[in-house]
């Protein structure tokens, strides 16, 4: 696996442990934030994956899902 992609998608794994941590002691506003991190990590993964450069820094998943073409993919339920 490329450098960076592991790089991404294992700092997703970790705060996905986090996320889960969260969950059980009901901390639940930082189980949201935790999920968020996983999600937009995942996608600068799979970015770097289609293009084989780094995403420009944003937190913006809306940015994310568009520029990797995965709008189209998602649906709002």
């Amino acid at each position: 696996m490329n450098k960076k992609i592991k790089y991404w998608v294992d700092i997703a794994d970790y705060d996905l442990e986090t996320a889960k941590a969260m969950l059980q002691s009901k901390r639940y506003l930082y189980v949201g934030f935790m999920c968020h991190q996983v999600v937009e990590k995942i996608l600068k993964a799979y970015y770097i994956k289609l293009t084989d450069t780094q995403p420009k820094f944003t937190h913006q998943l809306t940015y994310l899902t568009e520029s990797t073409k995965l709008e189209d993919e998602l649906s709002d339920e």
